[in-house]
């Protein structure tokens, strides 16, 4: 559909990604090459950016050398498992310091569709604030208890005399106002939290305190929560009920990762995700209360289940196409191959790179050779070519890749393959069919030509006995041509003809330089690339190259002294502009504003004095598709230039 929202590319997902406020990295290899990394992930190490990315974990962070991080690395590597942890300490140099920091963290094992290991995901979360706040807590409940330890023996010195007594309420007012403060300073550090925090009474499930960031998480307003137990305040939460219990009972902690729960979002219930965690908090040899820790994570998760979706619709639209994939290793020379790609080259399973390459038709090799010399320079491998199977049947193929650079070198290639068999096929039917039909054209319009002469040549004196056997014999030759056009037009009918554009990236001049070869090859015209060098469109280039051939031919048809044709590029506004000119005898000025209608035909004399008058039409056509425009400047004994603009994005 026309106004269907186009998909996100692979850069603005890295870039949704980078928004997230938990860390977020992808490790490549086994010594974690940092591919990626957003920014909440880059201020937890305390580096720049540039000074991380693509370096191996070890390199960008040496303070990790000594620490289990690197071998955790190596292990999800090379056995593709995932490794977790929670409340973890990482010792990382920040502005210059080695400080401690404390981390819930997994590495995860990414792996393709053969069960090989690709990357690693890294997430982190810096629990540092809150295993402190709750390294603190203890201390605080140690604290207190030591101080009703103390309150103890102030009463029992209370009743010996009054003066101990006069005493002990100072030390107990101390020792209140301290208590206080302690318990001010709590709950400050709860409601600074960076995550939600609840404090849930053990006995009665009440809530005595809850911090905005909580009331945030759950949808909810202070006075709907303090004062009331936790489930009426959250029934939807209820179902967690049992597990609270058990932590109660217990005094085991509960973790949940990414639990989907439906919560309040601008007066409606959605459906979000949240890691929480159960934590009993023990005192007086028991379990008073139980802190609730949540964070969600819904942007995260649904981030990487569009990458997940994204991933599947790539791979089957590549299946649905039947196109075999594969990934070189320009180093080493080692291939990675789809089933589709073996099975195109007649293979069952993978086999080394030089034997897919054996089976090559020795008459293409060559061919083979220079496409993948000239993808080491421009970036771009395509060829087709002939493949001999098992059995010495011939298939065509067509291969097309991407080579990637690291340090502007050559060190990898993804790329496809398409059997294109059945497509060339039907272009030697088609071939075939051409050959056929004028074969066809050609003897009753000999016919026709021979019986028209002798009728010419008895025009002054028509023989009574040849007359009739003359006319007879034109009119059965002029029905053989009729009859022969109709089924050239009936085939035409059966056919889309409609005109498709596949448009792809290239470099203009580049185009130039290698069309109307033809014309190069006898040597006499000399085509002459000028402009910008580097200018780029988006567009069908077999179509413009086929615009470029026809103004040529025409340049050279219809100007043949003009020895030398010249072809420019030029970048006017938002498009790009093309020209061919030639310096030969000119067009009337009559004739410019038909020259691209359909089957325009001028005087032998004039500028179009054969074919079908159909070039320049299809040519206002390709351009037309494309979005731009095309037109002609002639002067009369000075040349003619052609020219037509594409728009550059």
């Amino acid at each position: 559909m026309s106004d269907q929202i186009p998909f996100l590319t692979e850069k603005k997902l890295l870039d949704v990604l980078s928004l997230y406020h938990y860390g977020i990295a992808i490790h490549i290899g086994e010594d974690a090459v940092i591919q990626y990394a957003n920014d909440a992930m880059i201020a937890i190490w305390g580096k720049e950016k540039k000074d991380i990315i693509n370096k191996t974990l070890e390199d960008a962070l040496p303070e990790l050398k000594g620490q289990p991080f690197i071998d955790m690395f190596k292990q999800v590597w090379n056995e593709g498992l995932t490794i977790s942890g929670t409340d973890t300490r990482a010792d990382l140099v920040v502005n210059g310091e080695l400080q401690s920091f404390y981390f819930d963290f997994e590495y995860r094992a990414v792996k393709d569709d053969t069960g090989k290991v690709i990357a690693i995901l890294h997430t982190a979360t810096d629990i540092s604030e809150r295993y402190y706040s709750r390294q603190r807590e203890q201390t605080l409940s140690e604290e207190m208890l030591a101080m009703n330890e103390e309150l103890s023996a102030s009463n029992e010195e209370l009743i010996s005399t009054n003066e101990e007594l006069v005493q002990s309420q100072i030390q107990q007012r101390e020792l209140y106002d301290e208590l206080a403060e302690s318990t001010a300073r709590f709950r400050a550090m709860v409601q600074k939290a960076p995550v939600g925090i609840c404090i849930i009474r053990a006995g009665d499930l009440f809530v005595p305190e809850v911090n905005d960031a909580y009331l945030e998480l759950v949808g909810r307003e202070r006075h709907e929560l303090e004062g009331r137990t936790i489930w009426e305040a959250i029934p939807e939460a209820a179902a967690y009920a049992p597990i609270m219990d058990g932590v109660i009972e217990t005094g085991i902690r509960f973790e949940a990762k990414e639990h989907e729960l439906m919560l309040p979002r601008n007066g409606e219930l959605t459906t979000v995700f949240v890691d929480f965690v159960y934590e009993p908090i023990a005192y007086d040899g028991g379990n008073q209360a139980i802190m609730v820790l949540g964070i969600e994570v819904t942007e995260k998760v649904l981030a990487r289940r569009g990458i997940e979706e994204m991933e599947q619709r790539i791979r089957l639209a590549v299946e649905a196409a039947e196109i075999g994939t594969f990934d070189l290793d320009l180093e080493s020379r080692k291939m990675v191959t789809s089933d589709r790609f073996n099975a195109i080259f007649d293979f069952k399973e993978n086999v080394p790179w030089r034997t897919f390459a054996s089976v090559i038709h020795p008459d293409d090799n060559e061919r083979r050779l220079k496409a993948h010399d000239d993808a080491m320079k421009n970036g771009k491998l395509f060829y087709e070519a002939r493949v001999i199977y098992h059995d010495n049947s011939i298939h065509w193929i067509r291969v097309q890749g991407n080579v990637l650079y690291k340090d502007d070198k050559p060190y990898r290639m993804l790329g496809t393959v398409l059997d294109i068999t059945h497509v060339q096929r039907l272009n030697q039917q088609k071939d075939d069919f051409i050959s056929i039909a004028s074969h066809e054209l050609k003897t009753p319009i000999t016919s026709l030509k021979a019986s028209l002469q002798l009728l010419d040549r008895m025009k002054e004196a028509p023989s009574p006995v040849m007359l009739p056997k003359l006319i007879e014999q034109a009119n059965k030759s002029v029905q053989k041509v009729s009859s022969l056009v109709e089924d050239l037009l009936n085939v035409s009918r059966t056919n889309d003809t409609r005109l498709r554009l596949n448009k792809t990236t290239f470099t203009i001049a580049e185009m130039l330089n290698n069309c109307c070869n033809h014309i190069r090859v006898a040597g006499k015209y000399d085509l002459k690339v000028t402009g910008d060098e580097q200018l780029q469109i988006n567009a069908d280039e077999h179509a413009i190259d086929q615009v470029v051939v026809n103004l040529v031919n025409n340049a050279v048809k219809y100007a043949p002294d003009s020895l030398e044709i010249i072809l420019n590029v030029e970048r006017s506004g938002n498009f790009a502009k093309i020209s061919v000119s030639d310096k030969g005898p000119g067009i009337p000025p009559e004739k410019i504003p038909h020259l691209f209608d359909r089957y325009y035909q001028g005087e032998s004399a004039g500028f179009q004095n054969s074919g079908l008058g159909l070039g320049l039409y299809i040519c206002s056509e390709i351009i037309k598709r494309h979005g731009g425009q095309i037109g002609v400047e002639s002067e009369v004994g000075k040349g003619s230039t052609f020219w037509f603009t594409v728009p550059v994005e």
